[in-house]
């Protein structure tokens, strides 16, 4: 299973990695119980886990690094219900998060997903970006920008308004 295959779903404790999609919803199956269903879009939203961001004291900063923070501290785990011991967590394991933007319920999360993320063995790492950027393309291959003519335009002869003559 792939990180990049993950998703959070609005309305719906847990993860999920996305199976499948339509234009209308998607097929997840869920990685505390391995239930499949499928989720409407009409209903819930989809968040994929690599395009999620925390908020930080500089730049923010995606959610894989604020997990392996979480992988490489020695600092045990705190219970899911206490927001202050997980405020005093992240306090030590990511120090530059930014507390008054970062909600209690978001660190909840954080720590409840790491839990399944590590339960199920899912190596957490962003996918690979393909080697050629639109920076790297040759300069025939980039789109040209097309010049308006405003010139014309505003040179263009004034239209008459016909007005009404008044009658005296």
């Amino acid at each position: 299973m792939e990180y990049s295959k993950l998703v959070a779903v609005t309305g719906l404790p847990g993860l999920f990695e996305l199976l499948s999609s339509k234009s209308d919803g998607g097929v997840v199956r869920s990685l505390e119980d391995n239930s499949t269903k499928f989720v409407s879009s009409r209903v819930h939203n989809f968040s994929h886990l690599e395009s999620i961001e925390v908020y930080t004291t500089k730049d923010n900063v995606n959610l894989v690094d604020i997990f392996k923070a979480m992988s490489e501290s020695k600092t045990k785990l705190p219970a899911e219900n206490d927001n202050a011991a997980i405020k005093k967590y992240f306090e030590k394991v990511y120090p530059d998060m930014d507390f008054s933007r970062v909600y209690a319920s978001d660190m909840k999360k954080m720590v409840k997903w790491f839990g399944v993320l590590t339960a199920n063995k899912i190596e957490i790492k962003l996918s690979e970006v393909p080697a050629e950027s639109a920076e790297n393309t040759p300069a025939e291959t980039k789109p040209k920008v097309v010049e308006t003519k405003a010139a014309a335009v505003k040179n263009a002869p004034a239209k008459k308004i016909n007005t009404p003559r008044k009658m005296a």
